[in-house]
């Protein structure tokens, strides 16, 4: 799970460690599905793509607005590596924020942006029947091709 931190031109953007198990898959594999559902409304989004690493400066840019604790944070943190308990990472950061109390963390190297640049983006509406209306905007050469699905 990501945050969405924003949307362009060139897709969905979204922040996290490049160590972490979803960074190493998409350095393996860079395409991602990106799925927004809204249980009230009975709707959900899909969207899916290539991904590439945001260019280093934009990650430092945002990486500066985040809270201080949540820049001390991704310091202490090896996200998704197995640690030998819970008094270990807050002693970590205990540590970090003591060194960091008057001063902006850097951003670790290992921790940066990412684009989801769709190819696919696929609206589901649930309706009565299980005949659930779901229309697929497709991109081809670079034009849009809207389809609909059968449910």
């Amino acid at each position: 799970m990501v945050l969405l931190k924003g949307v362009d031109e060139r897709g969905f953007l979204f922040f996290t460690n490049y160590q972490s198990r979803k960074g190493r898959e998409l350095a393996a594999n860079p395409r991602a599905a990106l799925v927004f559902y809204w249980r009230e409304l009975n709707r959900q989004v899909r969207i899916s793509g290539s991904v590439s690493k945001l260019a280093a400066a934009e990650s430092e840019a945002y990486f500066a607005t985040r809270p201080h604790g949540s820049r001390i944070a991704a310091l202490a943190s090896r996200q998704s590596v197995a640690i030998p308990s819970r008094s270990a990472l807050e002693a970590r950061y205990a540590e970090l924020s003591a060194r960091y109390r008057n001063s902006d963390p850097p951003r670790p190297l290992n921790w940066g942006g990412y684009c989801v640049h769709p190819d696919e983006i696929e609206f589901w509406q649930q309706a009565e029947h299980r005949l659930h209306d779901r229309l697929r905007y497709r991109k081809t050469r670079g034009r849009w091709i809207l389809e609909r699905l059968s449910p």
